[in-house]
């Protein structure tokens, strides 16, 4: 059973998309795929709100989301999102296998 999370990133002018664009370009998201137990790091675009961003963030279980929050990459997300001014509605999922 893997663990899905949805984070709805919204701000004003754009500043969303620029958030996950400097991910992107910083490599941020390349890291996290590269980090042991990550299956999905994917930003989308809702058509009904462009002033929001979409992460959709999958871990096949809580320790490596545990071992992720605690990596040192937390803490360039967390300043990237006081830049611009980013508020995050956060939803938590057990993906269950059939």
């Amino acid at each position: 059973m893997s663990l899905v999370i949805n984070i709805y990133y919204t701000g004003k002018n754009g500043s969303a998309k620029k958030f996950a664009q400097e991910m992107m370009k910083r490599g941020i998201v390349k890291r996290v795929h590269e980090e042991e137990g990550n299956m999905r790091y994917n930003y989308f675009f809702p058509m009904d709100d462009i002033e929001t961003v979409l992460l959709i963030d999958e871990w096949e279980n809580q320790e490596a989301l545990d071992k992720h929050h605690k990596s040192p990459m937390m803490s360039e997300i967390a300043s990237l999102r006081e830049k611009y001014n980013l508020k995050m509605k956060v939803e938590m999922f057990s993906k269950l296998e059939k």
